[in-house]
């Protein structure tokens, strides 16, 4: 494998291993286009790359991901009007779980998830009966620390307990204060069971919703994963700090696949941000494990084989970002409903996908 240089416009030289380093561009703009195939209906095999047949892999842009799209579409903009006190908790609440399964038993069983009438002892009793039926109530996307900060013997009732924590220390106006995405991290940060990763899709989430609107490239976090990717793709980082790489891949996206001859990948006319610059280190990582073995690290192997799911995704996105009227099939002038800010956004903004 031959080591290059990169160099940009401002004489940063950064060593870099090439076929690695196109391999991220490529991936980005390959995974990005099995999205858009997708989303036109079109049958597949939607790539002819044999790594992204056989394997899962996340989508380029996080918020496309199914995971993200539900806790968009059906926890934060569900319809409802809530309190920026359960915007808050509904977020969190889910982002804990990460599963769309665990969040709609809940809701069916105790009805919606809202400030002034949660009550965690109810939520224990469903988390318990899903417990003793063997049913998984978290993600295996990622693992969440699992110690026992508040001395419970379960998983959950830690997390509930953590909930509580938040709830009495008023983290929603450290969130209504905050002067940007760091401020909210370095609150997330200081409680229990939120490591530097989790704190970071926290903060990522919440600035989902109305109750911020914070530019996503002015702070980032690498994730094990990421880390792992960047000392993949690079010889080294001539000093930069895996925050400093992924920012650097951020500014110079365009002009980077210009001088690969990849069209820069984009969801509807948004680039790439540095979440979705940092998740793609983390697919790169996953993606050398096959097509460059002799890159070893503490992951072998990619764990997940790709099955398409049957079940149909309504693509949304957060209404500030002004996408949802860009979706392919949706009318140039639809019927008009209200947000909670009292902006207006399509009634038709969402686009059944089998993702």
């Amino acid at each position: 494998m031959v080591v290059g240089v990169i160099c940009d416009p401002l004489g940063m030289y950064t060593r870099a291993r090439p076929d690695v380093y196109r391999a991220y561009w490529t991936l980005a703009v390959r995974r990005q286009h099995i999205f858009e195939q997708r989303v036109a209906g079109d049958p597949g095999p939607w790539t002819s790359d044999p790594i992204l047949t056989q394997y899962k892999f996340c989508n380029t842009f996080r918020a496309s991901d199914r995971v993200s799209q539900f806790l968009i579409r059906d926890v934060i903009y569900n319809g409802s009007t809530p309190s920026p006190e359960s915007t808050l908790l509904r977020i969190i609440l889910f982002r804990l779980f990460s599963k769309p399964s665990t969040w709609r038993t809940l809701e069916d069983t105790v009805g919606p998830i809202a400030s002034d009438t949660f009550a965690d002892e109810r939520i224990d009793s469903v988390l318990d009966d899903l417990y003793a039926r063997g049913e998984t109530i978290y993600t295996n996307a990622f693992i969440l620390c699992a110690n026992k900060a508040y001395g419970h013997e379960r998983k959950h009732r830690n997390h509930l307990a953590l909930i509580r924590a938040m709830r009495s220390s008023r983290l929603v106006k450290v969130v209504a204060h905050a002067g940007g995405l760091r401020d909210i991290y370095e609150a997330l940060i200081g409680y229990p069971l939120l490591g530097r990763f989790m704190a970071y899709q926290l903060a990522i989430d919440i600035n989902y919703s109305e109750l911020t609107a914070f530019d996503e490239n002015e702070f980032t976090v690498a994730g094990p994963g990421a880390e792992r990717g960047i000392r993949k793709c690079f010889i080294d980082t001539d000093g930069r700090k895996p925050e400093q790489v992924i920012a650097w891949m951020v500014d110079h996206q365009e002009e980077e696949c210009e001088r690969l001859e990849l069209a820069p990948p984009t969801l509807y006319g948004r680039r790439l941000h540095a979440i979705d610059c940092q998740g793609l280190f983390c697919e790169l990582d996953k993606y050398a494990r096959v097509a460059f073995p002799e890159l070893r690290s503490n992951r072998q192997r990619i764990k997940v084989n790709f099955t398409p799911s049957s079940e149909p995704l309504a693509l949304f996105y957060p209404p500030k970002w002004d996408l949802n009227n860009r979706l392919p099939g949706v009318a140039a002038t639809p019927a008009q409903q209200s947000l909670p800010d009292g902006r207006h956004e399509p009634a038709q903004q969402s686009l059944l996908v089998p993702a």
